[in-house]
This record gives structure tokens, C-alpha cells and sequence, in this order.
């Protein structure tokens, strides 16, 4: 598992999660969310900032969790998360060039999720299946 690789995509998905969450024009401008005249309604606001939180909330988890199985976890709901909006949005915002790209950036960021967890060595005496060493001071 590349620890430092989970943790950054962690960091940079709760900044931008805090960002989005104060500013929802952020993600819905690109994402041609907006009405005739170039504006974001007040009801794709609200409806963004929850989506907005998610990112902080998962983000955090990966920049947080203790390595081991808590870290995999984050993770897997970090890959689960960015494959729901690729699939969701890839099927659903307006535009066909909005939905290639916007897909694109969410499969990009579970895809370094998915490095992160398989990428990297093994640690001498732990478990890349379970990120448990052996039991200390048991006999064999």
C-alpha cells in the first residue's frame, strides 16, 4: 500500500470538498449545471453542497485513518464513491463532452486510490491481506 499516495489523494479530495461545500459554482460551472444565462440556481447549490461534504468527509477519512485495515476502508469508499459519479454523472449531466470528461476526472481519482492500495512493497512480517504483523510474545 502506498500510505503517502492514499494520503495525498485524501488531502486534495477534502480541500476540494471544502471549497465546493463554500462555493458550489465551482463544480457546477464545468459541470454545466447552470441556467440559460450562465447562473447557478439556488437549488443546484443546495443540492451540491452534500455531494460537496461527501468529498470532505471521505477525504479526511483517507488523510486520517491509521494504516492497516481502517486505511483500506477509507479507501474502498473513496474508489466506491468516484465510480458512483462517474457512472452517475457520465449517464446524466448535459452535454456529451461535460459527461466524457466529467466521468473521466472521477474514474482518474479512484484510479489512484486503486494505486495506492496496490502499489508498494511488502512490510517484513505484515500482512498485505489483512496490515497485520505477527502476534508478539504468543508461542508458535
Amino acid at each position: 500500500m502506498k500510505v503517502g499516495l492514499l494520503r495525498a489523494v485524501g488531502v486534495a479530495t477534502a480541500v476540494y470538498g471544502v471549497a465546493v461545500t463554500a462555493v458550489p459554482d465551482l463544480l457546477a460551472r464545468p459541470s454545466g449545471l447552470v441556467d440559460d444565462e450562465g447562473r447557478v440556481e439556488r437549488a443546484t447549490r443546495i443540492s451540491l453542497r452534500p455531494l460537496a461534504w461527501r468529498e470532505v468527509a471521505s477525504g479526511l477519512s483517507l488523510a486520517l485513518a491509521p494504516e492497516g485495515p481502517a486505511l483500506r476502508t477509507a479507501a474502498y469508499i473513496r474508489i466506491a464513491a468516484d465510480l458512483g459519479d462517474a457512472v452517475l454523472v457520465g449517464a446524466t449531466l448535459p452535454g456529451r463532452d461535460r459527461r466524457v470528461k466529467a466521468a473521466a476526472v472521477s474514474v482518474g481519482w479512484g484510479a489512484l486510490s486503486v494505486v495506492g492500495l496496490l502499489a508498494g512493497g511488502r512490510r517484513q512480517g505484515v500482512s498485505r491481506r489483512t496490515g497485520v504483523g505477527p502476534l508478539r510474545g504468543r508461542r508458535r
